[in-house]
């Protein structure tokens, strides 16, 4: 498959925003970030908290004065940990997080988190990772939060699968369904999910584990599970009825599982969602659809509403391809016209106009514009904060997709 290679502007959201589902679900840990009131607003808009409520994150603020470097930040921040950790001592877990102005200064987040650890004498676990604006997607900050994970997990060689990604707790509860239904407690091998529910909770990793990816944007991570001993399973993501059944089938052979016994744990949730998804594949069948670059997802949905949903693959757009973990879904992907990585932003803008799609899945920044242009928009970070894995929520994914066109279709007269 030809890969049109472009490098140019631009248009990102920023990787603070993964704090918004990774805080719902380490529900023991705290994510302070080192930055500027826009990093506090951006914050508190997605993840629409009310000013009266205390959520599990906070801002930093970083003021002139530090900028400018006639204040001390290290001291700074020293003073607003310990003020934090007194007034909530439920706090298992700190993550210190980096932002666009705490890099620009040079703030040394990861000493100040070994510092600050030695300070509180290992009552709180305290941590660093960067949330970035300038890295290459926003869904990076999952992977540098799990990455800063990764040397506190305890070692152990045993048998066991590691599942590698944040996911809803009701995908989660899902999936232990489905993988003590497969045989996997039979066989002694247990099923960890990383990130746990809490952070004082870490699974173990060693040369008994097997990594599968639940994310494709978790590249980072999974290498450094390999440093540890864990090795992968190269498999597709559990997006719609194929993937899913794919993904456990990956699973399951790993670990020397029969297939049939795959079939047998999934024929009731895949009958379903098939039905499920009947309705919305007659609405999206013939559809052309684009993608710009902006969440890692796009090859994996590509894929899914290609070969279940029969739309057209018009452009599809991919910040960066990581064949370390696309390698599955690239062997399933009916090819599209187009499959860019990167971005030049304008170029693709030109093509996006030639091309006319009816749907076009690209970041909160173009939606609007696109829209006064009369192309139908889908937000791709909606596609994040969803829940979208597994046989139960493949119709809910489908949906997804075909609400913008029939909100289209009743605004058309």
């Amino acid at each position: 498959m030809t890969v049109l290679h472009e490098r140019g502007q631009r248009q990102v959201f920023c990787g603070l925003a993964g704090i918004v589902w990774l805080h719902r679900k380490i529900q023991d840990a705290f994510f302070l970030v080192v930055g500027s009131r826009t990093c506090a607003h951006l914050l508190q808009s997605a993840a629409g908290v009310m000013i009266f409520a205390e959520p599990r994150f906070a801002t930093a603020i970083l003021q002139d004065r530090d900028l400018a470097g006639m204040a001390d930040c290290n001291d700074e921040l020293d003073r607003v940990v310990s003020e934090l950790l007194a007034r909530r001592p439920d706090i298992g877990t700190l993550f210190l997080v980096g932002s666009c102005p705490s890099e620009v200064i040079k703030l040394d987040l990861d000493t100040a988190a070994e510092r600050l650890t030695r300070q509180q004498q290992g009552r709180v676990r305290i941590l660093a990772y960067s949330g970035s604006g300038i890295e290459t997607t926003f869904t990076q900050g999952e992977d540098t939060c799990l990455t800063a994970l990764v040397p506190q997990m305890p070692a152990s060689d045993e048998p066991a699968l590691l599942v590698v990604g944040t996911l809803p707790d009701i995908v989660e509860d899902q999936f232990r369904r489905l993988f003590d239904a497969i045989g996997f407690g039979a066989i002694g091998a247990p099923v960890h999910f990383l990130p746990a529910r809490h952070a004082a909770e870490l699974p173990p990793v060693g040369a008994g584990t097997k990594i599968l990816a639940a994310q494709p944007f978790v590249g980072e991570t999974v290498a450094a599970l390999g440093k540890r001993g864990g090795s992968q399973i190269v498999a597709p993501y559990p997006f719609g009825v194929q993937g899913t059944r794919a993904w456990l089938g990956a699973a399951a052979a790993a670990f020397g599982i029969a297939q049939n016994k795959v079939d047998a744990a999934c024929e009731a949730s895949m009958a379903r969602a098939e039905r499920g998804l009947a309705r919305y594949r007659e609405q999206l069948a013939g559809k052309r659809i684009s993608f710009l670059p902006d969440s890692q997802l796009e090859i994996p949905l590509g894929r899914f509403l290609a070969r279940e949903c029969g739309m057209e693959l018009v452009e599809l757009g991919v910040p960066y391809l990581d064949r370390r973990m696309m390698s599955a879904e690239l062997e399933l992907l009916p090819a599209p016209r187009r499959l860019s990585e990167g971005q030049d932003l304008e170029a693709q803008l030109d093509r996006l106009r030639a091309d006319r799609p009816d749907l076009t899945v690209c970041g909160l920044g173009l939606a609007n514009p696109l829209e006064a242009e009369g192309l139908t928009t889908k937000w791709s970070i909606e596609l994040v904060f969803s829940p979208v894995h597994g046989f139960d929520q493949a119709p809910d994914l489908a949906e997804l997709f075909a609400r913008p066109l029939n909100r289209r279709a009743r605004l058309a007269f």
